[in-house]
């Protein structure tokens, strides 16, 4: 830059408030300050951050114990003072305390001061296009939950594939795998790894554009667009992504012409050589409403489950907790948590939040009588629930039948009383009406299953060995 514009400024456009008469030239010092603090933006606040938001800012004034900064666009103006401000006010107030305030304005076209490095030395549009783009991301994609990275992933051998594939997809330079498909019962980790590969892409690819968004609000949007007429704004936005992620894809299920615009990015961006990364309640294969095709393509790279938790993962996991909230709360309760809350592991943190903030607010330790008393109504809807499918598999192997036996026409004597002991356990233990319990064997008639029932009540009293094997499996099934 040549010394004639070493020390002014010319401003082509001034947007907003910004008042800079000579007579507000920052002094060196101030210079100095701000150059300092500009240096330490990556660190502060992350490599992403900086390029998409603070690289632009350029020093601009110093009034009234005011220091005012430029930035290209309104956009990133509202964006900075709403996120950033308060701590780059306080970054400069630790090196000068008499800055009482930071204000942002937007100058176009600027022409920025030599002090700040040669990369910074102009605004090029293509900050100005990033801004605008980011705009729309940051005003779609869904937020991001700081808790959700992989380092506070505890990994089990229920959910090790997935995690060790939506690693390599977030660290990997080239695609491994695309689609990268994850399914798995609710509160099972599907968000948190979506977010996590979202935390590490968005670190190690910060020029890249990360779209993470639930297929309900993919579908509101297409929906929107349609209703706009902006259908074709909406296509190059979802188009132009370099990685796209689905929540819940089960949610577009029955609705054809999401499905179809859909079916249309995912071809797009797999033709751009672009990632997509997808969550779903069960395997493409079994989502019901679901084209064949898109189905089919689902399919194509990585299918990876996350099966229900083990004992041993939800204790690491509460343990985990534990530690991230600091409480002092005795291996006996984790273990008794871990043993009694099986459904979600989103149930099971609530269930370790109650009981540290039962302990915080009454000053009372935490034992397994007060975890018994916290937490009676989530225990009572986890009492442990039979299953018909679970009777079947306890009275084949009681009678040393195979499982298909009790769904089979076979109506030989040694088959057909162990079925009728089964009908009779399904229903003394289990809520399902007789319709229902005719179907799980069989597809047999609701009329059946009332004659099995009274056949083995009429046998329990008359026949001792009957009577001994309902008992022996009753207590087997109800532990």
């Amino acid at each position: 830059m040549s010394s004639s514009k070493n020390n002014k400024k010319a401003y082509l456009t001034v947007v907003g408030n910004a008042a800079t008469p000579e007579s507000f030239e920052p002094s060196a010092e101030i210079k100095k300050l701000w150059n300092a603090i500009y240096k330490n933006f990556q660190k502060e606040f992350g490599q992403a951050v900086y390029r998409s938001w603070l690289k632009p800012m350029t020093l601009q004034a110093y009034y009234h114990n005011t220091l005012e900064i430029s930035v290209p666009t309104r956009f990133m103006k509202d964006w900075i003072q709403q996120n950033y401000a308060p701590r780059i006010l306080e970054m400069c107030q630790e090196k000068n305390t008499d800055i009482k305030r930071l204000e942002v304005v937007v100058v176009q076209n600027a022409i920025v001061e030599e002090a700040q490095d040669e990369e910074t030395a102009s605004i090029p549009e293509q900050v100005k296009a990033n801004a605008n783009a980011l705009a729309e991301e940051v005003a779609l994609s869904s937020p991001l939950d700081p808790r959700f990275k992989f380092e506070n992933f505890v990994i089990g051998q229920s959910n090790a594939l997935a995690h060790a594939a939506a690693l390599r997809v977030a660290e990997s330079d080239s695609m491994p795998f695309n689609p990268l498909f994850i399914y798995g019962g609710v509160g099972l980790g599907k968000t948190h790894l979506m977010h996590a590969i979202s935390w590490a892409y968005r670190e190690k690819h910060p020029e890249k554009t990360v779209m993470y968004l639930s297929a309900e609000k993919f579908m509101f949007q297409f929906v929107k667009a349609l209703r706009s007429q902006e259908i074709v704004a909406f296509k190059e936005l979802f188009r132009s992504v370099d990685v796209l992620m689905i929540d819940d894809v089960q949610f577009i299920s029955g609705k054809e012409s999401t499905q179809e615009e859909f079916f249309h990015t995912f071809n797009a961006l797999i033709d751009l050589n672009k990632q997509i990364i997808i969550t779903a309640d069960r395997a493409p294969t079994d989502l019901q409403g679901i084209d064949e095709r898109l189905r089919s393509r689902l399919s194509w790279g990585l299918v990876a489950d996350i099966q229900p938790s083990s004992y041993e993962l939800r204790l690491g996991i509460l343990r985990a907790k534990r530690e991230m909230l600091g409480c002092d709360i005795p291996e006996s309760v984790l273990e008794f948590l871990a043993l009694k809350v099986t459904s979600n592991i989103r149930e099971l943190e609530g269930a370790l939040n109650r009981i540290a903030a039962h302990a915080d607010v009454t000053r009372e330790p935490v034992t397994l009588e007060t975890t018994q008393n916290v937490l009676q109504d989530l225990l009572r809807s986890h009492d442990r629930k039979i299953t018909i499918d679970e009777i079947q598999r306890r009275v084949s192997e009681h009678y040393n039948l195979k499982l298909s036996d009790m769904h089979s026409p076979r109506r030989s004597r040694n088959v057909a009383r162990p079925r009728q002991v089964a009908m009779y356990m399904a229903k003394q233990l289990t809520s399902r009406s007789l319709p229902e319990i005719g179907r799980k064997f069989g597809g047999r008639d609701h009329t059946t299953v009332m004659h099995a029932v009274r056949k083995i009540e009429e046998l329990i009293d008359k026949d001792p060995a009957i009577a001994q094997d309902c008992d022996v499996l009753r207590r087997a099934l109800t532990g």
